[in-house]
């Protein structure tokens, strides 16, 4: 469809500068005030009124919502890779398009991929929070000791574009590099990373040192990693998870963790964010950070530079290029 008219573009959350400036040169656009992310009855009076909403992954776009969106509400233009949080067949059942920002957060999120497995082998957190505290009473030479990651075993469970670069960085660690997914990857792309598939997910689980999680939460991948696969992982593993805190059974990481049932976790996302499980706070062989793994000023700009991209495609009735038809692990 093509629409002479501008659009009327309403963003939820507080964007980069230069994208917000870009956005109201090119739409009717309607900028949040700040940071904080918009309640379900400020989401309500958005969709209303918008001919394209750009929410973000804090905003739980669901079949309510959909149903009672305006007439003119054509687009969804989220601002990130994922799309577990828009009910993706309301918005067919309605006629919205729904698109995305994959590809542009890959290398930052591969990097906090390896920044924790590393945090969390050698115990840096642990290790930090002892300086600070002032407890620090020299070099010592049993004193903190992790693992060394050369000649390890990393099992990648999610191998898309984050799970290739995350195994690219961790071949340079000297890790090998083994992988569980929906079916294995080009033969081409197996042989450059010299990476082996594993059609069984426990199969694998149980033969892993580092296990890094890096698929999309969907119906399919609701707690992969539940209590039974997370008893399979050895005394001595570490997990990584960097993608969705859904795929994780929490509750049951948390146990294990405090059981030293395996030696470590770092987390850099929760089943119920913000909030954090309190036992999790408590422990000191877990690295938790603030759901940051694509925080970079780069990686944002390139987001809201593709979020334009998406919605002038549409608007000017062309299919927009990174339009959301499934998801798939």
């Amino acid at each position: 469809m093509t629409d002479r008219r501008k659009p009327t573009v309403i963003v939820t959350r507080k964007l980069p500068d230069v994208v917000e400036t870009r956005m109201m040169e090119l739409f009717h656009t309607r900028l949040a005030p700040d940071d904080r992310p918009m309640d379900r009855v400020a989401l309500a009076a958005a969709m209303a009124t918008a001919d394209v909403l750009v929410p973000t992954v804090t905003d739980r776009i669901d079949s309510g919502l959909i149903a009672a969106a305006g007439p003119n509400l054509r687009l969804i233009a989220s601002f990130g890779t994922g799309v577990d949080h828009i009910d993706l067949d309301a918005a067919r059942a309605r006629g919205i398009t729904v698109t995305n920002t994959p590809g542009v957060l890959t290398e930052d999120t591969a990097d906090m991929v390896m920044a924790l497995i590393l945090a969390t082998a050698r115990r840096l957190g642990e290790g930090e929070r002892l300086v600070r505290s002032g407890r620090w009473n020299g070099w010592g030479p049993t004193t903190m000791l992790g693992q060394r990651l050369r000649g390890k075993r990393l099992g990648i469970v999610g191998m898309g574009r984050i799970g290739q670069a995350v195994a690219v960085r961790a071949r340079a660690f000297g890790l090998s590099i083994h992988y569980h997914n929906r079916k294995p990857v080009h033969p081409e792309i197996e042989a450059e990373l010299e990476a082996t598939f594993w059609e069984s997910l426990d199969q694998m689980l149980a033969r892993m040192d580092v296990v890094s999680i890096n698929c999309p939460h969907t119906p399919a991948t609701y707690h992969l990693l539940n209590a039974r696969r997370l008893k399979l992982l050895r005394p001595h593993a570490i997990l990584v998870n960097t993608s969705r805190g859904e795929v994780v059974d929490e509750a049951a990481l948390t146990r294990i963790l405090q059981t030293e049932a395996i030696a470590g976790a770092g987390l850099d996302v929760y089943e119920h964010e913000p909030a954090v499980n309190p036992k999790l706070l408590e422990l000191e062989n877990v690295v938790l950070l603030p759901h940051m793994g694509s925080a970079t000023t780069e990686g944002r700009i390139d987001m809201g530079e593709r979020v334009i991209v998406n919605i002038r495609s549409f608007w000017d009735g062309h299919s927009p290029p990174d339009r959301v038809l499934q998801t798939m692990f």
